[in-house]
């Protein structure tokens, strides 16, 4: 049963950009926490970025911090990823889940306080 979809996944050059969308299918989306997470190759799930639904206080990982950015679009129903200056250790797959409050206010995303998730859209940023 698919609860979030992701898409705008693809392959990029090292300098790239690319925008992900997330939307829901069955679930209430609107009013609570969306987050990011991802997964590389031999690694362990990481969360990425977060956007609680209160006041728009968003969360990111060090790692991603200066190049992406989380936000929604209320009318779409849809929260984003925009991605810039991709990297290689940008590679993984991209997921996004729904946490199971409005806000998130400090890290770090727990996985189990994200009840719903996308099947994930993999993103490959070539040298």
């Amino acid at each position: 049963e698919v609860q979030l979809v992701e898409s705008g996944g693809g392959s990029v050059q090292a300098g790239g950009s690319l925008r992900l969308s997330c939307t829901p299918s069955g679930i209430p989306f609107a009013n609570y926490a969306i987050g990011w997470f991802r997964q590389a190759p031999g690694k362990e799930r990481e969360g990425v970025a977060c956007l609680s639904r209160g006041d728009g206080v968003t969360l990111y990982a060090e790692s991603v911090k200066g190049r992406f950015s989380i936000l929604s679009d209320d009318a779409r129903n849809t929260v984003y990823l925009e991605m810039s200056s991709l990297k290689p250790e940008d590679t993984a797959v991209y997921y996004c889940a729904r946490h199971y409050r409005a806000n998130l206010y400090r890290g770090p995303m727990f996985e189990y306080e994200f009840p719903y998730w996308g099947q994930g859209t993999q993103v490959t940023v070539a040298s």
